[in-house]
């Protein structure tokens, strides 16, 4: 069993399982931290990105002014923002079976997967995963198209130039990884790969998925958002539980299947929260503080945000707030190509949501607040800045919208817009990108920043009180979590700590799992099984011996009767002996039991042997027939008898040892 990691980002995983003649991708995430390192992409044009001026090396020996743009004290790319994408290198992609989906999220880079490596095998996700992945891929295309550069920056990629650079662009990583987003048609394309599954809090059993008859794929609910999974994987014998992106809060998803990942072989954990030390309650109630007292002093609140997921919580935190805060009249505006479909969606998914918001649905009931706020006109939204948002937007306001980089979106405009101004405030509430990295283009920069990230997947407290429950056989882990963060190397609470240490692994790692399959499962045909005759060996035990022609196909094995050769058909002509089939030779039987030494030479004795010296060895004895000149060694597992060109002493002599044994 093997586990090649092809991402080196532990929140946005791509690994690869190959197990059981099976070849399983878990999640294909997408590292969009990438783009930190682009300048803005604005909807309009903007003087001040413009005229930043070119990067020239302190000694000229090195021009770039038209790749590299210094901004705030920071050079930047001026080009198409470029993601980084997972290792393609590390195998041949076209083996993989099958991808297995956790979450939307993580599959953000299934359309350079399945249409650029030759991948011919199936997908498999949740439907929320299916519809609102499609939804955030279409939007970055739409951000991406929306403002196009002409131009594409390849020279500061070359290994001698970029070491010459400044920082961070001169440690930056895996830069020959990154590319282009992808288009439509391939998203399309992707997506339609894609077999729905789903998982039922009411049965106890999920909806399996056998690959190739020789393992099955069960999702199990993870409670991070909705349709996120945890998958099983197993074979008759063995299970691989797979954990990605897993919350025990009460948030909007059904709750966590704990029960199931129990008794696991090996345990693969990814997808920990990235704040460990910030509260998401507490950042909720810090949120809604800080929008409260920047709407009151007449300022703005900008939120970069992802379409989903968190969204929907802030939303119904602000809900239940704006009566309390006297933010009545204060209009709310949810700004993104897919911000329609995206608040609609999170209303029909009822069944993968939690118990108490599928209740609200047989009320009738929106099971999500927002409704109501859409309703009352408290929340508005628009599928761009342009059209009849510019012409029905009025301050001051509160602005949800993409993409939380601030590299591209409808962001940059609300940046460019408001960014002078003390009155307004940025907050950040993604834990995704650095907020310092996010604002470097935008500096000097006189709009207040508040970070308050909410990240409700597992902390370190959490998973280790879980793997204690559940006990895996071995953990495997991005080799993040088994040592405390760089900036708190004094923190060990901030790692995994185990009784046996977990197996880390990293970006273009290949794991041998400690784990070996001795068992495999063969079928036996009712006839083969009929003609069976069982032998008690002790009471309680019976034993029978078994021929016949095993058949294995598509990773099933079959026992069955072997097949009796026809009758060969009179014929005058003379067949060569080769032709001729084989002869079946009914099974020897078996034989068990001991020969008891005493007894022995007692029957010896009553058939005229009498002359028996008897040596005692290391396993056994050596039984010498003087008169008969032959050797009997009796040993714990099998009888030698010598006997020199006598065939009918030999035959005796066996016949009297069979006597003391039985027959299988």
């Amino acid at each position: 069993m093997k586990l090649y990691c092809l991402s080196g980002h532990p929140t946005l995983p791509c690994n690869v399982l190959k197990f059981k003649s099976t070849t399983i991708m878990l999640d294909c995430g997408l590292d969009t931290t990438s783009v930190l390192n682009f300048l803005p992409l604005p909807l309009v044009h903007s003087p001040r990105l413009s005229k930043l001026p070119g990067w020239v090396s302190k000694d000229g020996s090195i021009n770039l002014e038209k790749e590299l743009k210094e901004c705030g004290g920071r050079v930047f790319v001026d080009s198409q923002p470029e993601l980084c994408l997972p290792e393609r290198e590390l195998m041949d992609l076209s083996t993989i079976d099958v991808i297995l989906i956790s979450n939307y999220h993580c599959m953000m880079a299934l359309p350079y997967i399945t249409e650029h490596s030759g991948f011919t095998g199936a997908v498999y996700a949740t439907e929320p995963t299916l519809q609102i992945g499609r939804l955030l891929m279409e939007e970055l295309v739409n951000h991406m198209e929306r403002v196009p550069k002409a131009q594409t920056a390849t020279c500061w990629k070359n290994k001698e130039i970029q070491r010459l650079l400044p920082g961070p662009l001169k440690d930056v990583a895996e830069v020959w990884a990154w590319k282009r987003c992808y288009t439509i048609q391939e998203v399309n394309s992707a997506l339609s790969k894609v077999q729905l599954v789903g998982y039922s809090q009411k049965v106890v059993r999920v909806l399996h998925q056998e690959l190739f008859g020789a393992v099955q794929v069960s999702p199990l609910s993870s409670g991070y958002s909705l349709g996120s999974s945890n998958w099983i994987i197993q074979s008759h014998y063995e299970k691989v539980s797979y954990m990605s992106g897993s919350s025990l809060l009460t948030t909007h998803p059904q709750p966590m299947d704990q029960s199931s990942l129990k008794n696991s072989d090996i345990l693969i954990l990814t997808g920990l929260t990235q704040m460990p030390t910030a509260n998401p309650d507490g950042m909720l109630g810090e949120f809604c503080s800080n929008l409260a007292m920047t709407i009151r002093a007449g300022g703005n609140v900008l939120v970069p945000c992802y379409s989903s997921g968190v969204i929907y919580d802030l939303l119904e935190c602000l809900y239940q707030f704006i009566d309390s805060a006297n933010l009545g009249s204060t209009p709310f505006y949810f700004i993104s190509p897919i911000a329609n479909s995206s608040l609609e969606f999170s209303q029909i998914f009822a069944e993968w949501l939690c118990h108490n918001k599928q209740s609200k649905v047989y009320l009738p009931e929106p099971p999500f607040p927002h409704a109501e706020l859409i309703q009352t006109n408290k929340l508005k939204h628009y599928p761009s800045i342009h059209g009849d948002f510019s012409s029905e937007f009025r301050q001051p306001c509160v602005v949800f919208t993409g993409h939380p980089s601030l590299r591209f979106g409808d962001v940059v405009h609300f940046m460019e817009l408001w960014g002078r101004s003390s009155l307004n405030t940025i907050i950040f509430t993604e834990p995704d990108f650095s907020y310092l990295d996010a604002l470097a283009p935008y500096q000097p920069l006189a709009m207040k920043c508040v970070y308050c990230p909410i990240d409700t997947r597992l902390n370190f407290h959490q998973v280790s009180k879980l793997l204690k429950e559940i006990q895996p056989l071995h953990v495997v882990c991005p080799e993040q979590y088994t040592q405390p963060p760089p900036a708190q190397s004094h923190r060990s609470d901030l790692m995994l700590e185990l009784p046996a240490p977990p197996l880390p692994y990293r970006r273009c790692s290949v794991l041998s799992l400690p784990f070996r399959r001795r068992y495999e499962r063969i079928h036996l045909l009712p006839e083969l099984a009929k003609s069976l005759v069982p032998s008690e060996v002790k009471p309680g035990v019976s034993v029978a011996t078994v021929s016949g022609m095993l058949q294995s196909k598509d990773n099933k094995h079959t026992l069955m009767s072997v097949p009796r050769p026809p009758p060969a058909a009179p014929t005058k002509k003379r067949k060569r002996v080769a032709e001729e089939p084989p002869e079946l030779l009914a099974p020897k039987p078996l034989l068990s039991g001991a020969v008891p030494l005493d007894g022995f030479l007692a029957t010896l004795h009553k058939h005229g042997v009498s002359e028996v010296k008897v040596e005692e060895t290391a396993d056994g004895h050596i039984l010498h027939l003087q008169a008969e000149d032959a050797l009997i060694q009796m040993e714990a597992h099998a009888t030698h008898i010598v006997c020199d060109n006598n065939e009918p002493m030999r035959t005796t002599l066996r016949d009297l040892v069979l006597r003391f044994l039985q027959k299988l």
